[in-house]
């Protein structure tokens, strides 16, 4: 049976390769496929903007605009929510344009802040640029696990926020000559308490991939590394571990410059159980399926815990995949209660959604 939630219409114009598109679907699976440069990633893209943020290519507003047109770029969505139609409109404000500042309506009226999306829409998406999550530094593996963690909890992006302004404003402080030890006090109490929150709560959702991750797909272990992790596994006042830890540190975050405890120094790590190694060991193909494994329990986690529309974006996923890893990716789209977008170059690799979801050429 098909989800009864996703996007029924879809109409862009000035973005990126199109100067209009418009296009009507179901809530089933959507397969979009034809030759490379098509525009087939565009349109995942555009979806990517229905939440906070800048998209699945993590682009500047203005570089999504369509080359040498004088008009903003501008998304129109409608999405349907069971007996219900949601629409929402985002795009390069055009009082403002060509500065960078972003407009969002949502049933005709403008929200403020971008954050608000997160009650109507979720997402996740799996696209090339990631394949190398494993071997990137850790950076890039933090920003990936907080996007599930804020699909699955739109607060976490608001600790994530003033975690990391305390972060810049601790930096600041240290390189004064003098500072006031209050001040310093008060944002490193921030420190503490906002980066418990987010590692207890990206332990949390890790626990609830991990306790969904498909047999379908490569086994795997999930964990975080980092002082936070070590602090709070092992102390029964973490509170009182980590401001002294912080406190002692001063000295040589004066020198660094950098706040050298603390969730953003945290790591995620993967463990391909089958070969008992690190994923960054692991073959280019064994990670790409792990990476897969681990959006797809994610996906899991959206459609069935979620109040807000969930979508799932996958771009040229599955010409990686043999012909019995494609056969068992298509059965378990088809078992998530979500809407999944799909791109390819050839249509014939998706037969395993033939008749079940949508084919729309680019």
């Amino acid at each position: 049976m098909s989800p009864s939630r996703g996007v029924t219409r879809l109409h862009l114009s000035h973005f990126r390769s199109y100067e209009r598109y418009e296009g009507s679907f179901d809530c089933a699976p959507v397969i979009l496929t034809g030759p490379n440069g098509a525009g087939k990633t565009n349109l995942l893209e555009s979806l990517s903007f229905l939440i906070p943020g800048r998209g699945l290519r993590y682009a500047r507003l203005s570089t999504v605009q369509r080359q040498g047109s004088p008009h903003p770029w501008a998304i129109s969505c409608t999405l349907q929510d069971g007996p219900t139609s949601l629409h929402i409109g985002t795009g390069m404000d055009p009082e403002a344009f060509p500065k960078e500042r972003r407009l969002t309506k949502v049933n005709g009226e403008k929200i403020k802040g971008q954050a608000a999306l997160t009650e109507w829409v979720s997402m996740v998406w799996l696209t090339p640029q990631m394949d190398r999550l494993f071997m990137d530094a850790p950076q890039e593996r933090r920003k990936f696990l907080d996007r599930l963690v804020y699909g699955m909890d739109p607060t976490h992006a608001s600790r994530l926020s003033q975690y990391e302004k305390a972060v810049k404003e601790r930096g600041v402080l240290l390189r004064q000559e003098s500072y006031d030890a209050n001040w310093m006090d008060s944002l490193e109490e921030i420190l503490v308490h906002q980066g418990i929150l987010i590692t207890l709560k990206r332990q949390e959702i890790l626990a609830q991939l991990m306790a969904v991750l498909t047999r379908d797909f490569p086994a795997l272990s999930l964990d975080l590394h980092g002082t936070m992790e070590e602090v709070l596994a092992t102390h029964s006042s973490p509170h009182d571990v980590l401001r002294r830890l912080l406190r002692e540190s001063r000295e040589r975050s004066h020198l660094t410059g950098r706040t050298s405890l603390g969730p953003h120094r945290s790591d995620l790590h993967a463990f391909y159980l089958e070969k008992n190694q690190p994923a960054g060991l692991c073959s280019t193909g064994e990670q790409k399926s792990m990476l897969l494994a681990i959006v797809m329990a994610s996906a899991h986690l959206l459609s069935e815990r979620t109040g807000a529309i969930p979508l799932l974006l996958l771009d040229e996923v599955i010409a990686h995949l043999d012909e019995t890893r494609r056969g068992a990716l298509c059965e378990s789209l088809l078992k998530l209660n979500m809407q999944v977008w799909l791109t390819g170059t050839d249509a014939g690799l998706f037969e395993g959604l033939r008749g079940k979801g949508q084919f729309v050429g680019v």
